[in-house]
């Protein structure tokens, strides 16, 4: 248990209930600890958080656009890293085709969203498609390739010496969000035993992030057969059913779908609205000064953005206010639609990332610029 020092009280033009009838002529901003789980406060001020006239130093917010990296390879682990810390690495791969190795990550799970494309996922459990919103877990040490007709661009999240786990849904119990069945599994069907044979296969091994190849004279995906509660997982973001609120705007991590050691990932998906005159209907200020916010814009209108396209990622490092582009905020309290239309997937990182040379190249730098007025 940890017991904080808190002493809950009201001082000055306040509202009681946080992102709902704020003071005439205010903007909200959340002050809070361990991601929106913690003790927080809420100010309201006479003038935009974000309203800066300038912004200099490495804490500024940053954009960066994944359709700009031209090249495409074979391998993951050819693949573009953009940012990592301790605990996860962030890589953008766009995949040729037919991968003419296996891979095996032994540094943690792998975590790959398919952005773009469709195709087959062979595995030491069996053989599994995908399409474009997909989520597919591999767990550490599962040798793997994909097979596709056209290129196929990925976002891959690695939870390094981690593991990635369903969040505790507390109140709405396990079935709410997603239910556990719809999670769908490799199967050892007619098309995996079918590439099956005597051809020689590399594995290609990542470990420590280093590289180590070994060969064999046949395929190693030979399974007949398995059991257990050990495997690869795959759910589309269609099949996401995002709580609601019609009185309150939820905060990010009401949209938690997986965690690992000291990061979470988050789904955005179409939603309703909030209907209540005077809820918020766009995310709210705030500091979130324990976790840097990682946002990968994968599909539809990015409500809380402007400027912002599929394929593009937005870093904001904790330490400074962020929240709604201008644009976003005259929507505040009457939207233009009655849902979001956005499609996004979120990593809240506990320890800072760090931004590699490969993401500086791609990078918007008048990003910081846009939230002026």
């Amino acid at each position: 248990m940890k017991n904080w020092i808190t002493h809950p009280k009201v001082e000055g033009k306040a509202s009681r209930q946080a992102h709902c009838d704020l003071p005439q002529g205010t903007y909200e901003r959340e002050l809070g600890k361990e991601g929106f789980f913690g003790p927080a406060t809420h100010m309201y001020h006479t003038r935009v958080p974000t309203g800066w006239s300038d912004f200099e130093g490495p804490l500024r917010p940053r954009a960066f656009d994944t359709t700009k990296i031209a090249a495409d390879s074979t391998s993951p682990w050819d693949a573009s890293e953009l940012m990592h810390n301790a605990h996860t690495r962030i890589r953008s791969w766009t995949c040729s085709g037919r991968m003419d190795v296996l891979a095996r990550n032994s540094d943690g799970d792998e975590l790959l969203f398919i952005h773009e494309g469709q195709g087959d996922l062979y595995c030491d459990y069996g053989h599994l498609p995908f399409r474009d919103g997909d989520y597919i877990m591999l767990p550490r040490g599962t040798m793997w390739r994909i097979e596709s007709d056209a290129p196929a661009k990925l976002l891959l999240i690695e939870a390094t010496n981690s593991s990635y786990q369903l969040p505790d849904k507390g109140l709405v119990g396990p079935h709410a969000i997603f239910d556990p069945a719809m999670l769908d599994t490799p199967a050892i069907n007619d098309q995996f035993r079918a590439q099956q044979g005597d051809d020689p296969w590399r594995v290609v091994v990542k470990r420590r992030n280093q590289l180590s190849t070994i060969s064999y004279p046949f395929n190693p995906l030979d399974a007949v057969g398995w059991k257990g509660d050990l495997m690869p997982v795959k759910i589309n973001w269609r099949d996401i059913r995002p709580l609601m609120s019609h009185r309150y705007h939820l905060p990010p991590s009401a949209h938690t779908t997986f965690l690992a050691n000291r990061f979470v990932v988050c789904t955005f998906v179409p939603r309703p609205f909030e209907s209540d005159p005077d809820a918020l209907k766009v995310p709210f200020f705030h500091n979130n000064d324990d976790y840097d916010e990682l946002i990968f814009y994968h599909a539809g209108n990015f409500f809380s953005r402007d400027n912002i396209h599929p394929g593009m990622m937005t870093l904001h490092p904790c330490g400074f206010t962020h929240g709604p582009h201008p644009k976003a905020l005259k929507n505040a309290f009457k939207p233009k639609t009655e849902a979001t239309e956005e499609v996004a997937v979120m990593i809240d990182t506990r320890d800072a990332l760090d931004v590699t040379g490969a993401a500086e190249k791609i990078e918007w730098a008048e990003y910081v610029d846009s939230w002026k007025g």
